[in-house]
This record gives C-alpha cells, sequence and structure tokens, in this order.
C-alpha cells in the first residue's frame, strides 16, 4: 500500500530502516537454513531445477490453504524477527536516535508491542486493489492475502500515525514530514 515509498522517504530524513520483506527474501536464498525447512516440509514442487524458492509457486500454495501459510509462518516468522530485532539493537548500540522497522504483518505477529511509535501506510481498498492487479495478481489471490490480514481500519485505528498513500508523492513526503516532526527530540 506504499510502504516501500514511505520507508524512502523517511530513510532520505536519515533514518535507518530494516524491510522484513528484504529480511524475508535474504532468508530463502540457497544454503539458508530456512529454505532447508521449507523444502522438507512443502517438497520439491515450490523449487526452481536450480534449487531456488519458487516463491510464487509458495504463494499459491500458503494462500490457499491456512494450515500451510500457518507452517510457513512458523518457519520464517521467528527468522525475521529475531533478524530485525538484532539489527534494531546494533543501532541502540550504536546511538541511533530513531530507526523504522517496515513490517507487513505487524499486528498478526503481534509485533506492535516492541515498539514505540506505529505508524500504518494505508490506501482505500480499490486502490489497493488496482495496485496489486498491477503488480500482476488475479483477483483471487488479492483476496486471498486480503483475508490473510487484519482490516486496514482496524491497523489504523491501533496506530499512532498513518501515512495515506491515495495522493501524489509529495503528499506522502508531507506526511512524512509531519511525523518527523512530531516525533523530534525536544531540546532542553
Amino acid at each position: 500500500m506504499g510502504k516501500s515509498v514511505a520507508a524512502g522517504f523517511f530513510q532520505r530524513h536519515g533514518v535507518k530502516i530494516v524491510d522484513t520483506d528484504e529480511l524475508a527474501r535474504e532468508l530463502v536464498q540457497p544454503g539458508q537454513p530456512a529454505l532447508a525447512e521449507i523444502r522438507r516440509h512443502f517438497g520439491p514442487d515450490v523449487f526452481s531445477a536450480s534449487g531456488e524458492l519458487n516463491r510464487a509457486g509458495l504463494a499459491r500454495l500458503v494462500f490457499a490453504s491456512a494450515s500451510a501459510r500457518e507452517k510457513l509462518e512458523t518457519i520464517l516468522h521467528p527468522r525475521i524477527r529475531a533478524a530485525w530485532q538484532a539489527q534494531v539493537e546494533t543501532w541502540r548500540i550504536a546511538g541511533c536516535p530513531l530507526a523504522l522497522v517496515v513490517i507487513p504483518l505487524l499486528f498478526e505477529t503481534q509485533a506492535e508491542k516492541h515498539f514505540d511509535k506505529i505508524i500504518c501506510v494505508a490506501c482505500s481498498a480499490a486502490t489497493q486493489h488496482g495496485r496489486l492487479l498491477q503488480r500482476g495478481w488475479t483477483p483471487e489471490q488479492i483476496r486471498q492475502r486480503i483475508a490473510a490480514q487484519l482490516p486496514v481500519a482496524l491497523k489504523i485505528t491501533r496506530s499512532d500515525f498513518v501515512i495515506w498513500t491515495e495522493g501524489a508523492l509529495a503528499v506522502c513526503s508531507r506526511q512524512v514530514e509531519n511525523i518527523m516532526l512530531s516525533t523530534a527530540p525536544v531540546a532542553a
């Protein structure tokens, strides 16, 4: 819904960013323990001939079956959480004043308790649907993925800030600037 764009605007303000989607991609690279565990559980059908994970094939499988999705989450989510927590701790030790962790399934994984502030990046259901169609997803794939998440309206109510991504990039940038101003440390 615009998470990467919003994160980019924060990064331009000097905020350190860790994106859990990127961490998930790293965790399923050849040679990674998570990849071997995925192969053991889901079999060779979700792998290419060269041994790489067929992410689209795995997604079709796990979004069609709640139990398959839960199994994949038990493989990946603890590893993803450990990776972003380690990065945040490194920044904390280094004295980094502000960092952002991009977590698409923040509330679904009960990770919100680890943060001082929550920012929800959102758009209307129609815009979300249109953006996902542009990525090449079918209406059924879109329905399955949205059904696997908390409703956006609930995420908004549970967040400290909302970045609404319906407008131009300049509008998104201004929203980020407003959040930066409201979270800036107060000088004594």
